[in-house]
């Protein structure tokens, strides 16, 4: 059991949680610049440590500081953790959805449509790089088992995301754009598997790899899968 002497300074008392729930209220420009700043930093050690093998001490290392310095900002690494990830993925899930539901309704083929859901996905992971990667990486998979509002939401909408995919799918394969061979349920297990296994290895910036050349090479390996067998 932790004694009083080595719990964490949110743990004794020690004043930190008033001031924390002070400043998030009265706080200026200045506070919210260096939260925001802290957020950004812990996603990063997130990112590359998972949440598990990260430590305050790696964030606050990394922030300039030392560990005590980060309960001004957040009670703790979970506290951290979550706010890194949940505000961001909701809001990119929701511009996500509004514009697979507008490339939905385009007067295009399914393969143009298809590509351009591919293209939004990775173009989104590499705006809000790397926050959603984190989400990917570490709770994705947990939140169907939350019984958060937040968690219902996330998932009720990624739903919805992909049966909007689904739908594209299907109509491709009813006119004649896609092969009617295979498993719809398999086709998108192997598309999202593509590209949500990103979190692995993609970093925007990184010379090795581009976005376009991602794009390019995903929509090449699905649509030579998919297309139509010759006579």
């Amino acid at each position: 059991m932790a004694t009083r002497a080595n719990r964490p300074p949110e743990a004794t008392g020690s004043g930190l949680s008033r001031r924390r729930q002070s400043a998030q209220v009265e706080g200026g420009a200045a506070y919210w610049a260096k939260r925001n700043e802290l957020l950004q930093i812990a996603a990063d050690v997130f990112k590359e440590k998972g949440f598990e093998a990260a430590t305050l001490n790696d964030i606050a290392t990394r922030f300039g500081t030392d560990r005590a310095a980060i309960y001004y900002y957040f009670a703790n690494k979970q506290e951290l953790f979550q706010e890194v990830f949940q505000a961001t993925a909701k809001r990119v899930l929701e511009d996500n959805l509004a514009e697979a539901t507008r490339i939905s309704k385009l007067d295009s083929d399914a393969h143009q449509k298809l590509r351009l859901l591919i293209e939004l996905q990775i173009q989104s992971y590499v705006a809000n790089y790397p926050y959603v990667f984190v989400y990917i990486q570490e709770d994705m998979g947990k939140v169907a088992f939350q019984n958060t509002p937040w968690a219902k939401e996330m998932v009720r909408k990624t739903r919805r995301f992909e049966g909007i995919v689904t739908d594209v799918i299907t109509s491709g394969i009813r006119d004649g754009v896609f092969r009617d061979d295979l498993s719809v349920p398999l086709v998108m297990k192997a598309l999202f598997g593509m590209v949500n296994w990103t979190h692995r290895w993609f970093k925007p910036g990184d010379r090795k790899f581009t976005a376009e050349q991602t794009i390019d090479t995903f929509s090449a390996i699905l649509f030579d899968g998919l297309q139509r067998p010759s006579a």
